[in-house]
């Protein structure tokens, strides 16, 4: 017997849907017999097994439907809310309890499974705690219709529900009386039967939203009474069967963000029936919108990402019942088309990222009255003079007008009291911010991005701080502008804040400890002084901290709390100095702590060691100093993949680790005064890309083992005290593409061929025992380029180095390395984001 874990997605835990249109009333007639006795109880039981919960539904139009079931004078369950019994017998055929928040567990004791007459069980939007569909369902025999849905069910789907299993089982196929399956979010995967496609009944099929869900569109019969089918947000492919356009009761086809491809078939023109259309995200052909035009009952069109391109058709014009017009990523060309004008039912209109050209009068939005959602970019737009405004102008809701070519902030501006989200960046706008823009949205602005313009400060400023007004704002943007004075002070809603790239000055203002929201906070590259205010260490939301490049001196905030929630900070690029707060031990979920090119006096903070989520660290150009350390606890820098401890004057490494770690990227322990041989160890790490130990007093041999790390890039061991020949193994290295052995005493033939004929001489200066290519000294025993053998894998008891376990490491995480640590951050150590770039492989870019 199969069984299946329906996980769900959001919020809620999972739910299994088979279920048609139910009915929302239940009628009653005089004539009717009244319910049994039997029934009645066991209706009232299952009521008592629930409390009611107001929380536990986000319907609007959800009430307590069991709130007038009672053993009183109206005792007869056919007249109750919710319950719907056969005009015959009496029976309870039917139970729709959808969004009546119910909050409870069901069990197989459960009365409900009493109701063996049940056909239709509708227990949609409620609460039941996580619990498992009880087996006790299969005495319902007689359902037709299920809806599970959105109702925290959670655990295996028992196998008495058709015999489920994990995968979307083909016994549904078997199901020719169904009318109506809905599996949305439900954590499907594997592959979809396609015979489900083709059920006799079937008139709405819902398995969109499960992201594992594999499948493609068969065949379809013009038969097919289908007319709801979602596939949204799956991973669906293949063609689209031209057939499909035989299908002319449907009138909602979703099939967006899916991985079909090849043309959209032209057949999609017979579909006259369309309300709903989306097939955004997907790979098609690049084609034209010449079969759009003929569903004219279209309201909702969504055709992102669909690598269509041509004009937009005239044939569109005809579509004046769209209240939601999507076309953008997409290769459009020509002009905006002003007959737009006549599709005054549009409330949502994104036409960016396409290539139209023409000069566009902005006056043709503001003609659609019903406008609340515009997206343009990339369009040179003209703005109406004031004089043409009246008050039928769109109440925007999210305006977006990016790249665009402004020059100045759009007047129309001012009459937008509605504004929820303003995008504008990566125009051409200069001078001052006016001060009119703090009326724009001024209750309701919740988002506003002018980033990348060149915009000076604000009009009329004359205090300092700054408070800006905006009292829902949540995100503010003002990133590489050329904005002077003091820095802006957003208000206690924000969440996210970035002035990054700008030229401010002056001090952080003590009024940033009253953002108890904040989660993501960017005042980098701009030329802030000061102290660093102590509470930036009780802001317990944040999450990121970016002060690299300003003027800050002083001491780190010194008193980071339990519960501390950064899990990126960098200050590099400052004047900061002491040591480092040991209060930083509390931040549990930091990964990336970037305190490099500051003045830190300390020995190494190896108490950093129990931080487990620590992925980065760099301590460069400081002066730390000593030892590197054995951290007290036992968890040695578990996840660490980079640290940069680099011009510093470090001596050693103590010899107390038991294992390296073998996950490491990037390793440079460059420009510091380490000692001893490179031990043959080296070679266990696999995942190494960069591998850096230039500049210190390296003694011995070059190791074989080298050979083994088949995706290094670049390796660098200048301006040691090597001996011997450069091993022919490293030949094996066919992505190397930096190699500096120069400055060292090395001897004998340099290998020859692969990656080697693509080093220049300056790789070799300084060993004057080194000869043949591209050297000019010849060899005095002939030249080889025959590869040698693999190097057989080091034992798990190898040391790197022979006396010690743990390697620190820098580099190059500019490339791509450690990006999705933290989401939206390109993450880099300055010196060595050039030479990352230089070498990477493309897919680190």
């Amino acid at each position: 017997m199969g069984s299946s874990m329906c996980l769900f997605i959001p919020i809620l835990l999972p739910f299994f849907l088979l279920m048609s249109d139910f009915l929302n009333t239940c009628s009653s007639f005089s004539t009717q017999p009244l319910c049994s006795e039997s029934e009645s109880l066991a209706l009232l039981q299952f009521k008592q097994s629930f409390k009611i919960n107001v929380s536990d539904s986000h319907n609007p139009f959800a009430y307590p439907k069991v709130s007038s079931w009672n053993s009183g004078k109206n005792n007869d369950c056919c007249s109750w809310d919710g319950v719907l019994c056969d005009r015959g017998t009496g029976h309870v055929i039917g139970l729709d309890l959808s969004s009546s928040y119910l909050y409870g567990s069901i069990n197989s004791s459960s009365s409900l499974f009493h109701l063996v007459h049940l056909q239709e069980l509708n227990l949609a939007h409620n609460n039941f705690k996580d619990s498992q569909i009880p087996p006790s369902i299969r005495y319902l025999s007689n359902l037709t219709h299920l809806n599970l849905s959105y109702s925290s069910f959670s655990g295996q789907v028992p196998p008495e529900i058709l015999e489920l299993s994990k995968l979307v089982p083909h016994i549904l196929a078997n199901l020719s009386s169904l009318m109506y399956l809905r599996l949305e979010s439900c954590g499907l995967y594997g592959e979809f039967p396609t015979e489900v496609f083709k059920l006799p009944k079937l008139q709405s099929l819902y398995v969109g939203y499960n992201q594992k869900l594999t499948g493609y569109l068969p065949e379809f019969n013009s038969s097919s009474p289908l007319r709801f089918l979602s596939l949204a947000n799956s991973s669906f492919s293949g063609f689209i069967p031209t057939s499909l356009g035989h299908l002319s009761n449907l009138i909602y086809l979703s099939l967006g963000s899916n991985n079909f491809g090849g043309q959209i078939p032209f057949s999609l023109a017979n579909l006259t029936q369309l309300i709903w259309l989306d097939l955004s995200f997907n790979a098609f052909n690049p084609q034209t919108l010449s079969w759009l035009g003929k569903q004219t009952k279209l309201t909702y069109l969504n055709l992102q990402y669909i690598n269509s391109n041509g004009d937009i058709p005239s044939s569109l014009k005809n579509l004046t019942q769209l209240t939601v017009l999507f076309l953008g990523g997409n290769q459009l060309t020509g002009q905006i088309p002003s007959w737009l004008v006549n599709f005054t039912h549009l409330t949502r209109l994104c036409l960016y990222d396409n290539n139209f050209s023409g000069l566009v009068n902005f006056g043709l939005f503001l003609k659609l009255e019903n406008l609340s959602f515009l997206y343009l970019s990339n369009v040179h737009l003209s703005f109406p003079i004031n004089s043409t405004f009246n008050t039928n102008i769109p109440k925007l809701h999210l305006l977006a007008l990016v790249a665009c070519n402004l020059t100045e902030f759009p007047i129309f501006l001012r009459y937008q009291h509605e504004l929820e989200y303003l995008h504008l960046w990566k125009n051409k706008i200069h001078g001052q911010i006016p001060k009119w823009i703090f009326n724009v949205g001024k209750e309701t602005l919740e988002l506003l991005d002018l980033s990348h313009n060149f915009l000076t400060g604000f009009e009329s400023f004359n205090h300092t701080p700054l408070v800006l007004p905006w009292a829902s704002l949540l995100y503010l943007i003002l990133d590489s502008n050329k904005l002077h004075g003091s820095l802006p002070v957003p208000p206690p809603s924000i969440l996210f804040y970035s002035v990054k790239q700008n030229t401010l000055t002056g001090e952080i203002s003590p009024l940033f400890c009253y953002l108890s929201s904040i989660d993501y906070l960017d005042l980098s590259h701009n030329n802030l002084s000061g102290m660093l205010p102590q509470c930036l260490s009780n802001l317990s939301t944040l999450l990121s901290l970016n002060l690299q490049k300003n003027n800050f001196h002083g001491t780190l905030p010194t008193t980071y709390r339990e519960g501390c929630s950064l899990k990126f900070m960098d200050v590099s690029y400052n004047q900061l100095e002491g040591q480092v707060t040991r209060s930083l031990s509390n931040c549990k979920m930091l990964e990336i702590l970037l305190l490099g090119n500051n003045r830190f006096i300390d020995i190494f903070p190896s108490w950093l060691g129990k931080l487990q989520m620590l992925r980065a660290l760099s301590l460069r150009s400081n002066s730390f100093h000593g030892a590197i350390g054995k951290p007290k606890s036992n968890l040695e820098f578990p996840k660490l993949q980079i640290i940069d401890v680099s011009h510093n004057k470090f001596t050693g490494i103590e010899t107390e680790y038991e294992k390296i770690q073998d996950f490491l990227i990037v390793v440079d322990l460059s420009n510091n005064r380490f000692e001893g041989e490179i031990s043959e160890g080296i070679g266990n790490l696999k995942g190494l890309h960069l591998l850096n130990l230039s500049n210190n007093i390296l003694t011995g041999r070059i190791p074989f083992s080298l050979g083994n790390l088949s995706e290094l890039e670049a390796l660098d061991l200048s301006k040691n005290q090597l001996s011997g020949e450069i091993p022919q193994q490293l030949l094996q290295l066919t992505f190397l593409e930096v190699f500096n052995v120069s400055n060292n005493n090395l001897t004998g033939p340099i290998p020859q061929g692969q990656q080697f004929s693509t080093f220049e001489n300056n790789s070799y200066l300084g060993n004057t025992r080194l000869c043949g290519s591209p050297l000019t000294k010849k060899c005095n025993i002939p030249e080889t380029s025959t590869q040698p053998p693999l190097i057989s894998k080091q034992g798990e008891d190898s040391k790197f180095p022979s006396k010690s376990d743990w390697v620190v490491i820098m580099m190059g995480y500019g490339s791509g390395l450690i990006i999705g640590f933290i989401i939206g951050h390109n993450l880099s150590i300055r010196e060595l984001e050039q030479f990352a770039k230089k070498f990477g492989r493309r897919r680190y870019k």
